[in-house]
């Protein structure tokens, strides 16, 4: 399908969002960089840091239970111009914080607000991407990873400067308010219902069955969490731990990784016009399961980096996906992605817990990953199977009763 012209004002309007996920990313990646001296200066252990973090994922997961509800009151438009705005500078308090506490006030601030960025931006690009008639999802989400990778490099340069995390973090704050205060102004001024790509239920529907794809939703989320984070987060652990292999080997897993889910992302948009969406993600679920398996299973360091690489690539075009469905869910805007939000978050707390706890047994890091991601991948076809074709008999459904309207007016 051949991308529709977009008017000037959508063409910067994709600008906007384009720029909003880059700054996202490098921001992120700006502050996780630092964290080893950001810890040393709040004067906690890495157990205690780490329950810090655990802290702070609650804080995203609980702002995502009234996020559907703020953003579908204030608008898209207005929370990027606020909140991405608060939430970058809400870094230099991250940076100068001096005691756990005020630390823990810098994260709630920003993990709060970016629950409600994160529903924005992709709300956003899902609706732009309709009035292109071709997907853009993939790519906004490549901009992602690649700003996490500018913030990553910056990360690297600051520390060779001698740069304190706070004067650091404080030029990153400026630098990206200063952009989003200049491309958020052209941001879709109205917020989009995309009628045409919703499907609503049969009107007979009950109440439970009109819930049923948002659940379902939320489900394929944590799936597709936890064959992500466990994909990625763990892939160095594979080789340091099984392999016996340096630190600077263990590390090339995690690149492999990375540079598939980037460079997926990127030509996952081209690839979705082509193949269709339901198409690319069952090979994205094949490449997916393919990697984990080689990855977590064959007793090679070459082969599980190959797989690691295998496994970035599967599972690239997961959450742009299923971002892209939630935005088109029929009820108020954001709700189906605040909901999906939230069983992310709670995806991104449970399964670290459950590879490390099967990690820390007899079994090997290789045996852990396969139990938890390669059952969440079955249970991922499952869901997202079974959703897809709930929504085409309901598509049919509406189009059998509109015909039937049209043919009872033109008696």
């Amino acid at each position: 399908m051949n991308a529709a012209p977009l008017s000037p004002r959508d063409q910067r309007a994709l600008v906007a969002v384009a720029v909003q996920f880059f700054v996202n990313g490098a921001m992120t990646a700006s502050f996780i960089a630092r964290a080893p001296q950001i810890r040393d200066r709040i004067g906690v252990s890495v157990d205690q840091f780490g329950l810090l973090i655990t802290i702070t994922a609650v804080f995203g997961m609980l702002g995502s239970l009234s996020a559907g509800r703020i953003v579908d009151t204030a608008g898209t438009r207005r929370v990027l111009q606020a909140g991405a705005v608060v939430m970058v500078l809400s870094l230099p308090v991250i940076g100068a914080a001096g005691s756990p506490a005020m630390w823990l006030v810098g994260m709630f601030t920003y993990t709060f607000l970016d629950v409600l960025v994160d529903i924005s931006m992709n709300l956003q690009g899902s609706w732009i991407s309709a009035r292109r008639h071709t997907p853009v999802m993939n790519r906004l989400h490549g901009l992602w990873s690649l700003g996490t990778f500018a913030g990553g490099i910056g990360a690297v340069i600051a520390n060779a400067a001698g740069l304190s995390p706070f004067t650091h973090l404080t030029i990153v704050a400026v630098a990206m308010a200063a952009a989003l205060a200049i491309v958020t102004q052209h941001l879709l001024r109205v917020d989009e219902d995309v009628e045409a790509a919703r499907v609503p239920p049969p009107a007979t529907a009950s109440r439970r069955v009109r819930r049923l794809p948002a659940v379902l939703l939320v489900l394929a989320s944590m799936m597709a969490v936890a064959a992500e984070v466990t994909g990625g987060d763990w892939a160095s652990f594979r080789l340091t731990d099984d392999f016996g292999a340096a630190g600077a080997i263990g590390s090339l897993a995690f690149v492999a990784y990375t540079v598939g889910m980037a460079g997926m992302r990127f030509g996952g948009d081209w690839l979705q016009a082509r193949l269709g969406r339901m198409t690319l993600h069952r090979l994205s679920v094949t490449l997916a399961a393919a990697g984990l398996a080689v990855a977590s299973l064959v007793p090679n360091e070459a082969v599980a980096v190959a797989g690691f690489l295998l496994v970035g690539v599967g599972v690239a075009t997961f959450m742009p996906k299923l971002y892209d469905d939630a935005a088109r869910l029929p009820g108020r805007r954001g709700a189906g992605l605040g909901a999906m939000t939230a069983g992310m978050r709670l995806a991104f707390l449970a399964t670290p817990v459950a590879v490390g706890t099967l990690a820390g047994t007899r079994l090997t890091v290789g045996a852990a990953i396969a139990i938890v991601t390669l059952p969440a991948i079955a249970a991922l076809v499952v869901v997202t199977e079974y959703n897809e074709r709930l929504l085409r008999r309901w598509a049919s459904a509406g189009a059998g009763s509109a015909d039937q309207s049209e043919s009872s007016r033109s008696r």
